[in-house]
C-alpha cells in the first residue's frame, strides 16, 4: 500500500487521509480545497491502515463530532 498522511483541514480542522505525493484535495466534511504541502500534518504512515487506526484514535480522544 502507498504511503499515507494525516493532515488537518485548515479551513473546519477535520482530519483526513492523504497519499503522500498528493499535492492537494478537497476536504470531506466543509468542502475547502486544501494545499497538502501547507497544511498541517498530524502523522505519516507506510499504509493506510496504519493512517486509519491512527486516525480512528484521534477522533476518539477529541469526541468525534463531525
Amino acid at each position: 500500500m502507498a504511503p499515507t498522511n494525516i493532515v488537518k483541514c485548515p479551513k473546519c480542522g477535520s482530519y483526513m487521509l492523504t497519499k503522500q505525493k498528493q499535492k492537494t484535495k478537497i476536504c470531506p466534511y466543509c468542502g475547502a480545497n486544501v494545499n497538502l504541502q501547507r497544511a498541517q500534518r498530524i502523522a505519516a504512515t507506510n499504509t493506510a491502515f496504519e493512517a486509519s487506526e491512527i486516525l480512528k484514535k484521534l477522533k476518539s480522544q477529541e469526541g468525534f463530532r463531525r
